[in-house]
């Protein structure tokens, strides 16, 4: 295995906490999907604070940030069944990955992680 890419941010969540508060923000930012499990979550403003830090450190980690019609919402941040983060992409970055590096498969590990003040996410991506 081969790392092709690592990426890390940390967030304000104050900032983000202002941010959130107008929906444009929120639609702007976060997927569907996104925004429906952030109803089931008490601290909204860490929430969408990590998975800000997770979106810039995956951008990172590719090494292009938003910019040749990579968006937002392309890249959204679930966690799996035991609670692990993990990046989902829509197929326009998967299409970018696989053409900028030369790849068929690659994987992705995401760990974040918040306090009151900050929140922070590390991205490696990984040739298969």
């Amino acid at each position: 295995m081969q790392v092709i890419g690592n990426g890390v941010d940390i967030v304000d969540n104050l900032r983000i906490k202002k941010a959130i508060v107008n929906n444009s923000f929120i639609q702007k930012i976060y997927s569907n999907l996104e925004i429906k499990y952030s109803k089931k979550i008490k601290n909204k403003a860490n929430f969408f604070a990590k998975r800000f830090a997770a979106k810039e450190a995956f951008v990172k980690a590719l090494g292009t940030g938003f910019r040749d019609g990579i968006k937002f919402k392309d890249i959204t941040i679930k966690n799996n069944d035991f609670g692990k983060p993990e990046v989902k992409l829509s197929n326009n970055i998967k299409l970018k990955i696989k053409k900028k590096f030369n790849l068929k498969k690659f994987n992705i590990f995401l760990s974040l992680s918040d306090e009151k003040k900050y929140s922070i996410a590390f991205v490696i991506i990984e040739k298969k």
